[in-house]
């Protein structure tokens, strides 16, 4: 029914819908299945980020030792009501961090897009959830519209952090979130594609250099900060606040940078932050190697 954005917008607002809509629409032609087994799919992943948000919150670390406990940690700087910025931004922060300690603990988590960027889109849809409201059909929808967009990025581009760097991970995610946080939030379709595209042209060139091979540093905190960029840009778009580069355009340039990447800051922990002395002792001490062995 659609393959770029420009077209899943034309379809919402020739057909009067939502993105969402538009998406099930797909999934049931798509996949022969009846309306009432793809939103109970969809609702069973609501469940999973339901349930891996609360164990997050609850505290969990990483059997590397590198992660774990950071979300409650920002809970705890929320409550005390001292924090620089706003309220339901760092709700989402440890919302999505929480997410992805769960994914580090070797929990059970829902890939969105991948599960290195688990994260993003739990994390801001259950932080707008205390402000907006939503009913649970209008959450399964979030989950919907933030899957149409990231539909279009995977048969477009890459949602792989080994053919395109942490921008078509997290990139992806954050993009996907800032779409379905504008719809949820009343924004027309075209509104959630300049959140997308505002979103998304801010992560072009995002490496993925995961220390020691985990995802989990700086795999994390990426999705703390993707969370952030996806809310922001959701208020711009919101504003009537639009990006210069079309969305489509946007992700064909995710993709070329993409290819352009150098090997090394494509998941295989050869640069960036995994080659700094650091990150290569952290890898000696998990894998019980010496700096000399690894070389």
């Amino acid at each position: 029914m659609f393959r770029n954005v420009a077209e899943l917008v034309e379809l919402a607002e020739s057909k009067g819908v939502k993105i969402a809509e538009i998406m099930i629409q797909q999934e049931m032609e798509m996949t022969g299945r009846t309306r009432e087994h793809i939103l109970s799919m969809m609702d069973q992943n609501l469940t999973v980020m339901e349930q891996a948000v609360e164990k997050g919150l609850a505290g969990v670390k990483s059997h590397s030792g590198l992660t774990g406990g950071d979300a409650v940690l920002m809970q705890a700087y929320i409550q005390k009501g001292n924090f620089l910025s706003g309220e339901i931004i760092l709700d989402a922060v440890s919302k999505a961090v929480a997410t992805n300690e769960v994914n580090a603990a070797m929990g059970t988590i829902c890939a969105t897009p991948t599960a290195g960027s688990a994260g993003v889109v739990p994390g801001t849809l259950f932080a707008v959830k205390a402000k907006l409201n939503p009913s649970r059909e209008q959450m399964i929808d979030f989950l919907f519209t933030s899957g149409a967009f990231g539909f279009v990025v995977a048969n477009n581009a890459s949602i792989s952090g080994a053919a395109g760097g942490c921008q078509a991970e997290v990139g992806s995610a954050s993009g996907m979130a800032a779409a379905a946080i504008t719809e949820m939030a009343g924004g027309t379709p075209s509104q959630a594609a300049e959140a997308m595209a505002i979103t998304l042209k801010n992560m072009l060139g995002l490496v993925c250099d995961p220390v020691a091979g985990l995802v989990e540093v700086p795999c994390v905190k990426r999705n703390a900060m993707g969370a952030a960029n996806a809310m922001i840009a959701a208020d711009m778009a919101l504003a009537g606040i639009t990006s210069r580069i079309p969305c489509d355009e946007v992700i064909d340039a995710m993709f070329r940078i993409g290819q352009s990447m150098p090997t090394a800051l494509k998941e295989t922990a050869q640069g960036g932050l995994a080659a700094t002395p650091t990150g290569r002792e952290l890898e000696a001490k998990i894998f019980g190697i010496s700096l000399n062995e690894r070389g």
